[in-house]
C-alpha cells in the first residue's frame, strides 16, 4: 500500500491542508504502508522553494514523516512531455485558441462546481484555421460522450459524463506548462500509488483523471476525498486568507493538541485531546471519518 501527500508550495499550510495531511498519513500507517511526499509546484508565479522548506518542516513538527520523496514537479517536464507526446501520437490531444473572455462568456455552460464546460470551439479547426491563429494554443485531451463511475472509499459511488459534466480539458497550457490532470495522474502512476486521500474539492477532477490513467495503460489508484473544513460562514479555509496557517498555530498549539484537534473534527475523537498521530495511527478506522464538511470556529 502506497500513499502520498502532495502540497503546494504557494503559501504556509493551514487547517485544511493539515486536515488531509493528516488523514492520507493515518491510513497509510495504520496499513503499515509506504508514504510519498511530492511537492507539486507546477505553477512558477505562485510557487516559491522556501515555502517548500517551511511545509516539510512544518509537517515533520506535526510527526507527519514519510519514506520517501519524489522528484518535485517543476523538475518531471520530461516524464510529462513523454506522456504528451503519446497522446499527442494517437491524436487524442488538440490546440486550442480560445481566450479566457471566450471562455468565461456569460452563454458558456457551467459545472456544478462552476467550472466552464468546454464547448469544443477548436476541436474541429482545420489546418488553414490553425494557420491563421497568432496565438500560442494550450493543447486540450478529446473526451468521449461516455460516464465514468468510480467508488469513493468515503463519499461512496461517483459519477460523470466526461462531454456533458466537463468537455475537453486542457492537459498543456499555452505557457508549455503542463495542467494538473496531466502531472498529477504522472506522477501518482510514476510512484505506484495505491491510495490518494485529498480534499472533497478534487472529487469531480477523479473521473478525467480515471480516464487518463485508462488512456495510458495504468492502473489507478483507490480514492478518499475528505471532507472540506470551511469556516462559520461556509467559506472555505484557504491559505490566501491566512486562515488559521501554521505560522499562527505553532504558536498556540502542541503538536499533541493540534492533532487531537484535528482528529476530533475529522470524527476520530469525541472531544479534543492531547495525541501524536503515531497513537492515532493504531486505533484509525476510516468507518469513523467524517463525510460532509466540518465547520471550525475561527475562534479556535
Amino acid at each position: 500500500m502506497i500513499g502520498r501527500f502532495a502540497p503546494s508550495p504557494s503559501g504556509r499550510m493551514h487547517l485544511g491542508n493539515l486536515f488531509s495531511a493528516l488523514l492520507a498519513w493515518l491510513s497509510v500507517r495504520s496499513q503499515h504502508g509506504e508514504m510519498i511526499l511530492r511537492i507539486e509546484d507546477l505553477d512558477p508565479d505562485r510557487c516559491r522553494r522556501e515555502y517548500a522548506e517551511t511545509l516539510k518542516e512544518d509537517l515533520l513538527w506535526l510527526g507527519l514523516d514519510w519514506d520517501r520523496e519524489q522528484l518535485p514537479q517543476s523538475r518531471r517536464t520530461a516524464a510529462y512531455e513523454e506522456v504528451f507526446e503519446a497522446l499527442r501520437a494517437k491524436e487524442l490531444v488538440y490546440p486550442c485558441y480560445c481566450t479566457r473572455a471566450e471562455l468565461h462568456a456569460a452563454s458558456a455552460p457551467h459545472a456544478s462546481d462552476g467550472q466552464v464546460i468546454y464547448a469544443g470551439t477548436c476541436r474541429h479547426l482545420t489546418d488553414a484555421q490553425k494557420q491563421e491563429k497568432t496565438k500560442a494554443p494550450a493543447w486540450r485531451l478529446a473526451v468521449p460522450d461516455r460516464e465514468i463511475s468510480f467508488r469513493d472509499g468515503l463519499q461512496g459511488l461517483y459519477t460523470e459524463n466526461l462531454l456533458a459534466d466537463c468537455g475537453d480539458f486542457i492537459v498543456r497550457r499555452a505557457d508549455g506548462v503542463y495542467a494538473y490532470q496531466l502531472a498529477v495522474v504522472t506522477d501518482d502512476a510514476d510512484g505506484a500509488v495505491t491510495q490518494v486521500v485529498r480534499g472533497m474539492d478534487l472529487l469531480s477532477s477523479t473521473p478525467r483523471q480515471l480516464y487518463l490513467y485508462e488512456l495510458m495503460g495504468k492502473p489507478a489508484p483507490e480514492f478518499y476525498h475528505v471532507p472540506l473544513l470551511v469556516a462559520s460562514d461556509g467559506r472555505r479555509l484557504s491559505k490566501r486568507e491566512k486562515d488559521l496557517d501554521m505560522g499562527a498555530l505553532r504558536k498556540t498549539h502542541t503538536p499533541e493538541a493540534l492533532v487531537g484537534y484535528l482528529a476530533c473534527l475529522a470524527g476520530l475523537l469525541e472531544k479534543p485531546e492531547a495525541v501524536s498521530a503515531k497513537e492515532l495511527a493504531q486505533s484509525f478506522d476510516w468507518n469513523k471519518v467524517r463525510h460532509d464538511p466540518v465547520v471550525v470556529s475561527m475562534d479556535n
